[in-house]
């Protein structure tokens, strides 16, 4: 249970390079605390430079750097800003080193002014760059005048140089405006995503690329395909320094190649993959799936009645009729998806990286709708349906041939029981595609008929003061029963529901805090969990600013949380979002923090306020020690971050008493009160304020 947060653990304090400390702002910069990583840095130990007990760290500093370094810092303390410091050191072996430094003052827990920073050692960057202005001039004429591109590049894809060739191919009239223009190779220049990756990781593999192809952009949009060959250049002990390179425009001949294989591998009418590659396909899937743990669909489809429309409306319709089914087959897919035209009226949908039968069931649910839609034939408007047969990996066989076959039969049962519908070749799927869909069914109705409920669970202060509460999803199904979050949640992601059932849990959430807080006559913070599902529609801000305002709640008193998946795909309208939100007046709170391998970036990237500890960083806090020490690490991270620090999953008093101890600022769990309803919520408040 333990594994990954010992990864934190190390992570924040045992494997940094570098060296972290708190000093005194006095004249000898007294040093409180230093890290473990303070004896590969300078080569003294922790005790020989905490009070200055051996040497001082200013001795350290090379003297020809001591009064700039000093002179930086101060006028950064002065202005109450952040420094950063580029100079050398002298360690204890006499070793000359380059490093950078990066701090802020502040003041500790007694109220003395503190410096808190980070070091680490930047010698071998400023060697490489030492390297690189001495190889310069060597290599000049030699590049300039080539035949071909020629490159050098660093490891997260900026342009060190480039000569007169490469920039000409790509549309440059100098190599000075294509390194200033290309600052990030892996999403500028290559057409395919993750191009860039696949580069450096053949890179790491070999050392070496032979005859890399890929499509690029050029400046004026054109797209041209190119060759690279390409080597890792080290320095003389081994440690990267760039890559290095040549690219070919081999434009004319992926033009003819491509057109050899689409004659091959496509189907004439629609432009969909034909059945040539579908073998190729499929294999490709299977092992994937089976890397990855992951589900792969093989879907047939047929077209319900295409014969009657073919034969009474001659050939011309029912190509037509295909041409409009393969757009809408398309329309439905992700790009790790495949849409094959097997013959005639039949398709095949090959559907990848699935880790939910309830995401596949989502998607042949949208198929049918897309299918069914009328279409205009012949001057006439005809309702088209389709019958789906689907097969999964593994389960329903492990090999693309009985997939196929499985496939098949499940269309055929799908065509027994009606037509324009989707069958499983496994009872037990169609049983969970059953519930699934009674569940969305009654989802829907719960919507409208205002079903879904508010839950609150309280947070303290270290008093035990009631701070504000959380606002938790609840749904009591006249039909189903409770049903739990676990269950409908991830459905209203899958559906697109979760911005109706945000929207809905918002109004409530907030017009009860609205209320309790007149009620009580103080303030209390209400914070609301938002999906990372919602990150995609852009209209999120505008739905939360607009509760606000029919709500009359004020923005100091609303935390919105989010969670790690927030960040993981389209960083940049997340960051973008995200700082939309914040201009609202919000405070933004890190969700689970603690239970991924991300989230120092995420503390130095996101505009967050908050960050809450996960339960399982709680729980066993009173009787296991290493869960205790990351505990501790966690929330002096946040209390030296300036970021709030609230524990969840606090069941018993040892637990509250140990966070209280270390500088936790507020409490959630069981411990202070299991979610209740609004009427309950607010008799709890006025028990506490009348004790």
């Amino acid at each position: 249970m333990l594994d990954d947060p010992l990864r934190v653990l190390d992570t924040l304090v045992n494997n940094l390079e570098g060296m972290v400390y708190r000093c005194r702002h006095d004249d000898n910069w007294t040093m409180l605390f230093v890290s473990q990583g303070c004896l590969d840095l300078t080569g003294y130990l922790q005790e020989e430079l905490v009070w200055n007990t051996h040497v001082s760290y200013e001795e350290i500093t090379h003297a020809e750097d001591r009064a700039r370094v000093r002179q930086e810092i101060e006028r950064a303390l002065a202005s109450n800003q952040r420094f950063s410091i580029h100079y050398r050191i002298v360690t204890r072996q006499g070793q000359i080193k380059w490093v950078n430094e990066r701090g802020i003052g502040l003041s500790d827990e007694t109220g003395e002014p503190v410096i808190e920073g980070f070091i680490e050692d930047d010698t071998a960057n400023k060697k490489m760059l030492e390297a690189l202005q001495n190889a310069e001039h060597y290599y000049r004429n030699l590049v300039e005048n080539a035949a071909v591109g020629i490159f050098q590049t660093t490891m997260d894809g900026r342009y060190l140089s480039a000569n007169p060739t490469l920039a000409r191919m790509y549309g440059y009239d100098t190599p000075d405006a294509l390194i200033h223009a290309l600052g990030d190779i892996g999403r500028q220049l290559y057409v395919e995503a993750g191009r860039r990756n696949e580069f450096r990781h053949l890179m790491w593999a070999y050392g070496e690329v032979v005859n890399f192809e890929s499509e690029v952009f050029c400046r004026d949009g054109r797209r041209i395909w190119i060759s690279e060959n390409a080597h890792i250049v080290r320095n003389v002990n081994g440690a990267f320094v760039c890559y290095e390179g040549t690219v070919h425009d081999i434009t004319e001949r992926k033009q003819h190649q491509s057109l050899l294989e689409r004659q091959a591998n496509y189907d004439q009418l629609t432009g969909l993959l034909n059945r040539n590659l579908l073998h190729e396909l499929l294999e490709q899937g299977i092992s994937r799936a089976e890397r990855m743990s992951y589900f792969l669909a093989v879907v047939f489809i047929d077209l319900d009645n295409f014969k009657f429309i073919n034969d009474s409306l001659g050939h011309a319709a029912g190509d037509t009729l295909l041409v409009k089914t393969a757009e809408r087959l398309r329309g439905c897919l992700r790009a790790s998806d495949a849409v094959v035209r097997q013959g005639g009226d039949e398709f095949v949908l090959v559907l990848n990286d699935h880790y939910r039968i309830s995401s596949i069931i989502s998607l042949l649910e949208r198929v049918l709708i897309e299918v069914s839609k009328p279409v205009l034939l012949s001057g006439r408007e005809f309702q088209v349906g389709a019958s789906l047969g689907t097969a999964v990996f593994p389960q329903d066989g492990r090999d693309a041939m009985t997939l196929l076959k499985h496939a098949d039969a499940a269309m055929y049962a799908a065509k027994s029981k009606g037509r324009n519908n989707f069958q499983f070749y496994t009872s037990e799927l169609n049983r969970v595609a059953d519930e699934r869909l009674n569940l969305e069914n009654a989802m829907r109705v719960a919507l409208e008929q205002d079903e879904f409920e508010v839950y609150f669970q309280p947070k303290t202060d270290a008093s035990k003061r009631v701070v504000g509460m959380e606002a938790l999803a609840r749904w009591n199904s006249k039909e189903w029963g409770t049903i739990s979050p676990d269950r409908f949640i991830p459905i209203a992601e899958e559906t697109g529901l979760i911005l109706p059932l945000t929207e809905a849990i918002l109004c409530k959430a907030f017009a009860a805090a609205s209320f309790m807080n007149n009620a009580l006559g103080h303030p209390l913070r209400i914070a609301v969990n938002l999906s990372p599902k919602l990150f995609l529609n852009e209209e999120i801000v505008w739905h939360i600013a607009a509760q606000m305002r029919d709500s009359g709640l004020s923005s100091s008193c609303i935390e919105l949380e989010i969670t790690e998946g927030v960040f993981l795909d389209n960083t940049e309208r997340a960051v973008r979002i995200l700082n939309e939100l914040k201009k609202l007046g919000v405070a933004l709170a890190m969700d689970d923090f603690g239970t991924g391998y991300s989230s120092l970036g995420y503390l130095r990237r996101f505009p967050l306020d908050i960050i809450k500890i996960d339960r399982s960083l709680v729980t066993g806090i009173e009787q296991e020690g290493e869960v205790a020490k990351i505990a501790r690490a966690v929330i002096s991270l946040g209390n030296s971050l300036g970021k709030l620090v609230v524990a969840e999953g606090v069941e018993n008093q040892a637990q509250f008493d140990f966070l209280s101890l270390h500088g936790c600022d507020e409490f959630q769990g069981y411990l202070i009160s299991k979610p209740m309803s609004a009427s309950a919520m607010i008799r709890f408040l006025q028990e506490r304020t009348a004790a």
